[in-house]
């Protein structure tokens, strides 16, 4: 799949089967987010992939709209040096996240971004070091309904018109000139 076509098709999928993910699709995922471009090469992530049931569900209840995570085959807290640290640094992790759910949707699995807003428990739960901190964490898993997961055709709600948000040369501009 090119890369348009798989921005074309990316969702964010909540509802998962209960079919594991292999190793090697595991492995494939992380070592895509491991890839990801960063400012001034930092690489200021790390990440924990999670796969056990009851950690998925301690970290359910650190989020507002995290009730899904459970039922995920996978989850991948991205850890990264304090944000306020550097301008970049929500910004690579960002990267990272599109780059490991980009490329599970090219194998075929299902991807969301999952808000911690209350993320100190997750420390203990994930054993990290205090230098470190967690914002988000990415479900993957097989979609229970494919279709929907991926369809191009697939209702986007909630998106801007383009001519609101796309300015080209000025904030007044009308449209892109020749």
């Amino acid at each position: 799949m090119n890369v348009l076509e798989a921005i074309r098709r990316k969702r964010t999928v909540r509802k998962y089967t209960d079919k594991p993910l292999p190793l090697e699709v595991v492995e494939q995922i992380l070592y895509a987010g491991r890839r990801a471009q960063s400012s001034k090469n930092m690489q200021p992530w790390h990440f924990i992939a999670i796969r056990n049931r009851d950690t998925l569900t301690a970290l359910s209840k650190l989020g507002d709209y995290a009730t899904h995570l459970p039922t995920a085959a996978l989850a991948v807290a991205i850890l990264t040096p304090d944000p306020s640290s550097h301008y970049a640094v929500m910004f690579d992790a960002g990267q990272a996240a599109a780059y490991m759910q980009l490329a599970a949707l090219d194998l075929g699995i299902g991807s969301g971004i999952i808000t911690l807003h209350r993320a100190e428990p997750s420390r203990q739960i994930l054993g990290y070091p205090d230098d470190l901190h967690l914002l988000m964490v990415l479900a993957f898993g097989y979609p229970q309904d494919p279709e929907a997961a991926f369809s191009p055709a697939a209702k986007v709600g909630g998106r801007l018109p383009v001519d609101e948000i796309i300015h080209y040369e000025h904030w007044s501009s009308s449209g892109p000139t020749e």
